[in-house]
């Protein structure tokens, strides 16, 4: 490797083209962590060119310039008459928002500044028409194929940025750059003073930047270089490392690698894909949580968020593994993994989704899942699919009632893998099921009837468990309460509140039978938060209403109200639930209903998520 520092005039002066790859990441840097600290640094050094009177405001030596940071590049071959090329292999982030600097600051000075100083900047943009072989060989710096439209249209300043494209990262930061030099050169108020400051800017941006450009030479080993640069420390995703590798191995293998980013790879470079998710108390971007999965599910082992890339890297060097069938099954693979997150909440999938992933946080089912949704139906038959999917989630349920714990899960799934490789695949339901009833330890047996229902009847779920969980059994056992005849058979999800029938402050209204002793109010403040006593309502019932008295007869004689809590939970009779209430009991509510409801409840519990 050779290294030197240069300004962007010597960088960019000659005819020259600093292409990125396709296998790079897209453009992602933002306003608030480079775009703005950028200007900010660029708009100081200009600022004491124009205070220095040394030698005159542009003859500054006491002005010291500002270091950009290093990129590195590799040359390559062309023929004789051709514009210098280069490809940027590490540093692309840097060098595209340089270029839309110089552009920007360029198009404020044609409209505020000195013509030679805008001149002098167009000549660090663009190189001359006359020796471009191609339209868009007139760009110094070329960006990757998913920014390339958006480069081009914000680089023209005559072209009119579409709606689509005004979104992207490449038209925002050109717009934000535009904007603050216009902005500090002050163009309303003294035009010479502005034309003196765009001058004094040009001159900052021309030769008061530096840059170490590292330029690799034959024999060094530009994938090497490119991991050790950015896989310690930088914000690159795993995913951004992998198509880096998948790209590099298709040149060498010859591949149409156009053709193969066109119809594969190019939807993993969208914003959806780079989005972060949720996955328990982490977010991490959507395509690496993906990868994660797709590589849990080949390898038949677990697989550490930060090896993704390594583990990634050590399958495709496996004897016979192409580089073309790999993109195609990632893409594939990428297709089921779309269709679960978006399946409808009231299918089976979606309401697996809903209940396993959202709600309980099985994330660790992943791997599992694409394999189960990526076999077609003549290997895999629809019940046998949904067969595996119910004992999933009774085994989730159960064992989350019972406050079992999770730390097992990534191996089981690992277990689960294994069994698709092991026996047939027509029979996956069954295997799934009979695996997990023959589970024996605590961290990852399948509990029994009977333990549910002494958790359901004892344990004070409503603070032994989270919210949304306790709303997703509810929500459960409403939807089993329901008949297919019926209006909806599943009520909305995640939306409904829930209540104590009998309120929490009690004391204030609901008194206690005549020679009560402490022991009967010890029991009514553990069985107040315990199932038999929660339901849900379609909002909110106020603190005031839900403590009141259970009949109206006692509401009208204590608070002087017109309803009791019976009445105002015969509001919300469109649930099940609390018509069951309202017409099971209609004279009281004390411990001994909440214990025969409780037990209700634990029945449709046990038989919705049903063990073998």
């Amino acid at each position: 490797m050779q290294s030197q520092t240069l300004t962007p005039f010597k960088l960019f002066a000659g005819p020259t083209r600093y292409m990125v790859p396709l296998f790079q990441r897209p453009y992602v840097w933002n306003r608030e962590d480079q775009w703005e600290p950028l200007w900010e640094d660029v708009r100081t050094v200009a600022e004491r060119l124009l205070e220095s009177t040394a030698a005159g405001p542009f003859e500054a030596p006491n002005v010291s310039p500002h270091f950009l940071g290093a990129i590195v590049v590799d040359q390559q071959p062309v023929p004789v008459g051709f514009i210098d090329l280069r490809h940027i292999i590490d540093g692309q982030q840097r060098l595209t928002t340089l270029q839309l600097l110089l552009d920007a600051a360029q198009l404020v000075m044609q409209q505020h500044g000195r013509q030679q100083d805008a001149e002098a900047l167009a000549t660090l943009i663009l190189n001359s028409k006359a020796i471009a072989r191609s339209g868009d060989d007139v760009f110094k710096v070329w960006p990757t194929s998913h920014d390339q439209a958006a480069f081009r249209a914000a680089m023209s300043d005559h072209v009119q940025v579409s709606e689509e494209l005004a979104t992207s990262r490449i038209a925002e930061a050109h717009a934000y750059f535009t904007d603050a030099v216009t902005e500090w050169c002050e163009p309303t108020g003294d035009p010479d003073k502005a034309a003196l400051r765009l001058a004094a800017l040009a001159r900052t941006l021309a030769h008061y930047l530096r840059v170490v450009v590292i330029d690799l030479e034959p024999g060094d080993n530009a994938q090497v270089i490119f991991e050790t640069l950015n896989h310690r420390g930088t914000p690159l995703l795993a995913a951004d490392l992998v198509k880096n590798l998948v790209f590099q191995r298709a040149d060498q293998e010859r591949l149409d690698v156009n053709d193969l980013y066109e119809r594969h790879w190019r939807a993993f470079d969208s914003k959806l894909w780079r989005r972060e998710i949720r996955q328990g108390r982490l977010h991490r971007p959507r395509i690496d949580v993906f990868l994660n999965y797709w590589l849990v599910m080949k390898r038949t082992r677990e697989v550490q968020a930060d090896r993704i890339f390594v583990d990634f890297r050590d399958y495709l060097a496996e004897p016979g593994r192409g580089v073309l069938d790999t993109v195609e099954e990632l893409a594939a693979s990428a297709g089921v993994y779309e269709r679960l997150e978006s399946a409808p909440w009231t299918s089976p999938e979606g309401t697996f989704a809903y209940r396993a992933l959202s709600v309980l946080d099985a994330f660790a089912f992943g791997p599992f899942l694409l394999w189960l949704f990526g076999q077609p139906e003549m290997d895999v038959p629809p019940g046998q699919r949904r067969m595996a999917l119910t004992a999933i989630e009774s085994w989730l349920v159960r064992r989350m009632l019972c406050r079992l714990g999770t730390k097992a899960y990534n191996k089981l799934v690992v277990e689960l893998l294994g069994l698709t490789r092991d026996g047939e695949s027509s029979t996956v339901g069954d295997r799934v099921r009979a695996h997990l009833a023959s589970q024996t330890a605590d961290a990852t047996r399948w509990p029994r009837d009977a333990e549910v229902v002494d958790n359901v009847l004892v344990q004070p779920l409503y603070t032994a468990i989270t919210r949304a969980r306790l709303r997703m059994v509810l929500e459960a056992i409403e939807d089993h309460c329901r008949t297919p005849k019926s209006e909806e058979q599943h009520c909305i999800r995640g939306r409904l509140t829930i209540e104590h029938v009998m309120p929490q402050g009690w004391r204030e209204h609901w008194l206690l039978p005549p020679g009560s002793d402490e022991a009967r109010a010890t029991r009514r403040d553990r069985l107040v938060h315990t199932l038999g006593n929660l339901t849900l309502v379609n909002g909110r019932l106020n603190p005031a209403l839900s403590n009141r008295p259970w009949t109206d007869q006692e509401a009208t004689a204590r608070v002087q109200a017109r309803k009791g809590k019976r009445s105002l939970l015969g509001d919300h009779s469109v649930l099940m639930l609390n018509r069951q209430i309202v017409d099971g009991w209609p004279q009281s509510w004390s411990e001994e209903a909440i214990e025969v409801r409780g037990r209700q409840l634990a029945e449709a519990v046990v038989a919705i998520w049903a063990r073998p």
